[in-house]
């Protein structure tokens, strides 16, 4: 009988070292809206889709409440306006702490702590007291002995870094590395807490989109690149960021600290001048994004490094300011319905792979349907390329040449009187010259972009009555 437990523990034991090598995805909880549901609907919408895990920017009394036994764990935030009073009065940070932590936890699952939010971009410049409001705050968890399961940590924003590229030459700017940079890792390390960083590859890409190649920017395949600095190849914009970040802790001695990606996200909607906000590119980033740190494995420098990456964010929020893209980071409307079809689960992996929702390298929910004629079923292993309709008229006119000239694609029938001229359209006609260039090639990855103008999806397109072909 001894044996016989032994092995069950045993087996216990590497069922959950098992179920650690992969990493984790949680979700943004914001709330700067007039239009979202009640806090006990947005528990339930969690529940349906598998997150197990939610960010909130404050501590609402409404939302703990409705997270109390759901099982989701949490992350609360202590915001920047509060950071003085923390920093500087403790009995304040042990009042915050017993009000929006101990008054909750166990029952709801917090399980960190953020304190304050991007602090040194912060325009009220609250740097200097944000060392002293984490250990206040320290000090408070282990009066109410929290501090082995509550950790604590500040997300910073990538601009906390002098240098990003090539990823081995990250750095932390000069003049926060002594004031805060070195304070916060040692904090870090003696509490085994993980370095919180806001990573946005929409921001690079829509500010260098003539030098990053979309596909990298999305986690799409791609040759990758190669950092000429440590000679590590790169597929994605993504890993390249967090490894500027432990390249910049390991210039400064602190290697055996690890991350937590507390935002991430791609905008579905932007002004004219942000490149690449889009419905399909936001599928695109967050689908493949999430299956990246599902299937687990770490970044090219730090290949053990399992993530847990927080989504920015759940819904889209009317009341923010700035351009169109900040309304428009959500996965769902306020109505609950999603912005784009992704899966959040290994089990919606599984669907996601086998011909479910069309998202990541499939890239779009439903393919486009403009003139009627409707969708047919998913025909299997086949996918079809076909005209992004955001990418703008001088991208898709600009494809749609290259694939009717150079690119040899069949474009017969889109011409005046044949069987795929109506309707007569732009993105109908690109979609039907991009499909045919892309079949010619065999489907072969990089053939289906044309500068960011078109897109793979998994069922058949179809404009009007005109069928699109398979293969060549």
């Amino acid at each position: 009988m001894d044996y016989l437990r032994a092995f069950v523990f045993l087996v216990l034991i590497l069922s959950a070292i098992s179920l650690s090598d992969a990493g984790s995805v949680g979700v943004n909880y914001g709330r700067i809206s007039d239009e979202l549901p009640s806090a006990f609907k947005v528990v339930q919408l969690l529940k349906s889709q598998g997150i197990d895990r939610v960010k909130i920017f404050d501590a609402d009394p409404a939302v703990l409440k409705a997270l109390s036994g759901s099982g989701i764990r949490v992350t609360v935030d202590l915001p920047n306006e509060m950071l003085f009073s923390a920093a500087k009065r403790p009995s304040f940070a042990a009042s915050w702490v017993k009000r929006n932590v101990a008054a909750y936890h166990p029952s709801t699952q917090i399980e960190s702590i953020a304190v304050g939010n991007e602090v040194f971009v912060d325009p009220h410049n609250t740097t200097n007291y944000l060392i002293p409001a984490m250990r206040n705050i320290h000090k408070a968890l282990v009066s109410y002995n929290l501090h082995s399961s509550i950790k604590i940590s500040s997300p910073l924003a990538l601009s906390a870094l002098q240098n990003s590229y090539p990823s081995s030459s990250g750095s932390f700017r000069p003049e926060l590395v002594d004031v805060v940079i070195k304070p916060m890792l040692d904090f870090l390390r003696e509490t085994g807490s993980r370095l919180m960083i806001n990573v946005y590859p929409f921001f690079a890409y829509e500010g260098n989109s003539d030098v990053i190649p979309l596909d990298y920017a999305l986690l799409r395949e791609n040759p990758g690149m190669v950092d000429s600095g440590n000679g590590l190849r790169y597929h994605n914009l993504f890993d390249a960021q967090i490894d500027a970040v432990f390249a910049a802790m390991s210039a400064l001695k602190y290697d055996d600290i690890e991350i937590i990606v507390t935002e991430t996200g791609w905008p579905s909607k932007g002004d004219e001048n942000e490149i690449g906000a889009s419905v399909a590119n936001a599928a695109s980033y967050n689908g493949n994004l999430i299956r990246r740190v599902l299937n687990g494995g770490g970044t090219p420098l730090r290949p053990k490094a399992d993530l847990t990456v927080y989504l920015f964010a759940l819904f889209n929020e009317n009341k923010k300011f700035g351009p169109t893209s900040e309304r428009n980071y959500g996965l769902f409307y306020p109505d609950e319905k999603k912005v784009y079809d992704i899966p959040f689960t290994q089990e919606g992996l599984k669907h996601y792979r086998d011909g479910g929702p069309a998202t990541g390298n499939q890239r779009v929910t439903t393919p486009p349907n403009n003139g009627g004629g409707g969708v047919s079923k998913s025909l299997t292993g086949s996918t079809w390329c076909v005209a992004n309709g955001d990418a703008g008229k001088e991208r898709l006119q600009g494809g749609l040449d290259y694939a009717c000239g150079e690119g040899g694609a069949d474009c017969r029938p889109i011409q005046r009187g044949a069987t795929c001229y109506s309707p007569d359209t732009l993105e109908a006609h690109a979609s039907f010259a991009f499909n045919s260039y892309y079949q010619k090639k065999g489907r072969a990855g990089g053939s289906c972009y044309f500068g960011g103008a078109a897109y793979v999806v998994s069922q058949p397109p179809k404009y009007g009555r005109c069928e699109f072909p398979t293969g060549y």
